[in-house]
């Protein structure tokens, strides 16, 4: 049976989308503050895992980390309305990369937009 995760090229193709968000990541300094470790690689790691993994890959995220739990895991982070338009332009941005096919391309940027959405735990920030 094949996988929505098959059927738009598998591991090499999440590895692309994934990358190409962290090095947008790398040059977005208020994004990237929300990143505490010095290195973006384990965390390009994780959230490669978890997309492998929610659209029918490999397990390896659970069998390493246990259940996504993804608002559990954010909650530590001011993931704000500026936060999440960042977080989606870096992502939107990766995903145009790649290229997909349009039903393909669209059932995918529906998933990240309403990912986006539900992590914000953070009113706004006022600019001064």
């Amino acid at each position: 049976m094949s996988t929505f995760y098959d059927e738009i090229g598998g591991h090499e193709t999440f590895v692309r989308l994934v990358h190409g968000f962290y090095e947008g990541v790398a040059d977005d300094p208020p994004l990237r503050a929300l990143y505490p470790e010095e290195d973006l690689g384990p965390a390009e790691r994780r959230l490669l895992m978890f997309l492998e993994q929610y659209w029918g890959g490999p397990t390896t995220y659970s069998e390493e980390r246990g259940h996504p739990r993804l608002r559990m895991r954010h909650v530590e982070f001011a993931v704000t309305p500026d936060m999440r338009d960042r977080w989606l332009r870096h992502m939107l941005a990766s995903l145009d990369a790649l290229g997909l096919d349009e039903a393909h391309d669209l059932v995918l940027r529906d998933y990240l937009v309403r990912a986006a959405h539900s992590l914000v735990n953070a009113p706004p920030t006022r600019q001064t």
